[in-house]
């Protein structure tokens, strides 16, 4: 994967302005909104049981976001991730906090029971819960360096046959066989509400034009965080951060992501 295949991709997103259908958390919607349509997709952030079949038929590519968690909202989820399914459309899950409640833990384990996701994108205590692994999760934030990570990372991704997508201070992204490590973001991005929803939204965008979910989730991640670094360079501070954030996205061209892209061999 290199850094002008992500450029490459990025130019496919604004090319194409793929429909991405968002089932995601209310707390976050209007950030994971601004953040697609500042790639160049365009997102709906449809929730209702009685049309989300109809809309994911119609969108490239479906996120699954578990913030604000429901079994009713799991329900929907699982209704559109079916329709997904079964029209070859990829559908990523984030699965926020899971492994900080049993009742959270267990919804997200049965979508990926029922629903084939393309790519599964969290923070490294919720991969490593979702991996069996207890206690790396508080709240919805890690709780700290999880150990044995690209092993059980790589485990998870065997059995759910999709790409698997820790993110942290370096992400990291298999397929189960292949490995990349990313060292690009920036530590603001850690003192806002929905930087991890937003860079998840980024990959859903990657995943709308391209087959490869390691390739296309390797791509959303750079887009993102090379877009914090921008960011940070203007920000006085979280609130200005946030904003500079979407600027930067909408800013990102292929320049500035062929010379500051750092993705590494796992």
């Amino acid at each position: 994967m290199t850094a002008e295949r992500v450029a490459d991709l990025l130019a496919r997103v604004r090319e194409r302005r793929p429909l991405v259908h968002h089932i995601t958390n209310f707390v976050t919607a209007g950030d994971v909104a601004n953040v697609t349509l500042a790639l160049g997709a365009a997102p709906v952030m449809t929730q209702a049981p009685e049309e989300v079949e109809e809309m994911a038929s119609q969108a490239a590519a479906l996120v699954l976001n578990i913030g604000t968690l429901t079994t009713q909202a799991v329900a929907a989820m699982i209704k559109a991730g079916h329709r997904a399914n079964a029209r070859g459309i990829p559908v990523i899950l984030d699965p926020v906090g899971v492994g900080a409640t049993g009742f959270r833990t267990a919804q997200a384990h049965q979508i990926l029971a029922e629903v084939r996701c393309a790519c599964v994108r969290g923070n490294a205590g919720e991969i490593a819960a979702l991996g069996g692994k207890p206690g790396a999760v508080r709240g919805v934030d890690a709780a700290g360096v999880v150990g044995g990570l690209p092993d059980l990372a790589r485990r998870l991704a065997r059995e759910t046959r999709a790409a698997i997508a820790a993110t942290g201070v370096e992400d990291l992204v298999t397929d189960g066989t292949a490995t990349v490590r990313i060292a690009n973001g920036h530590p603001l991005l850690a003192r806002i509400t929905g930087s991890g929803c937003m860079v998840t939204a980024s990959v859903a965008a990657a995943n709308a034009v391209e087959p490869d979910p390691l390739a296309a989730t390797v791509a959303g991640l750079v887009w993102f965080e090379v877009a914090a670094e921008c960011a940070a360079k203007r920000a006085g501070g979280p609130g200005t951060f946030r904003a500079a954030l979407i600027d930067a996205v909408a800013a990102l061209d292929r320049a500035t992501i062929e010379d500051r892209a750092r993705i590494l061999a796992g």
